[in-house]
């Protein structure tokens, strides 16, 4: 059976990343997690940069195929967004590679580090805008800027999620579900 020496290398850089961060790992410490001569590497992969954007696009389809299972189309559009930004954040949050990349931008702010999880980010709002633009288009929700709407429901959870925690009791997934339908679907004034 013959080896795939490409997989192989990308296994290898995801361990490596994941343990060391972007800045840290380097060619060698991949071939030697892979088992392979450093030029082995070169014959897939020009350079660090390009291996890592191979891992992040993987990671991207992975995180794109976990949001598609989290969707019911029997379900309403904010069950959805729901349960899909939930289920995204929570890959983001158990996946070894992104602890460690969000580590690595907080701590040491490595443009290539932001790049990516811009690149991660916008993977996530591309594909909520496209949710979001089916939603208006059902009638389900009223007419907006799917961009925008899309931006502000992210941040929003994300706020819920990660930066709420810093100083208080984390919320539920409920409590925070009940908290953005109230604010965005419903609306804070009384009518």
């Amino acid at each position: 059976m013959a080896v795939d020496r490409k997989k192989l290398i990308l296994e290898a850089a995801a361990k490596s990343f994941s343990m060391f961060g972007y800045k840290a790992t380097t060619m060698d410490q991949v071939a030697k997690i892979a088992n392979v001569g450093k030029g082995t590497i070169y014959t897939f992969f020009k350079n660090k940069e390009q291996l890592f954007d191979e891992i992040i696009t993987g990671l991207i389809m992975e995180m794109k195929l976990e949001a598609d299972a989290s969707f019911d189309p029997n379900s309403t559009f904010m069950e959805n967004v729901h349960r899909t930004i939930m289920r995204m954040l929570e890959y983001r949050k158990e996946h070894q590679l992104t602890i460690k990349l969000f580590e690595e931008q907080k701590e040491m702010g490595t443009l290539e580090v932001k790049e990516v999880i811009n690149r991660l980010e916008n993977a996530i709002l591309n594909y909520m805008k496209g949710h979001v633009q089916e939603a208006i288009n059902k009638g389900e929700i009223k007419q907006c800027d799917p961009e925008l709407t899309s931006f502000i429901i992210f941040k929003l959870y994300i706020s819920l999620i990660f930066d709420w925690e810093k100083n208080h009791t984390p919320l539920q997934a409920e409590e925070i579900a009940l908290t953005v339908e109230r604010s965005l679907l419903e609306g804070l004034s009384i009518r």
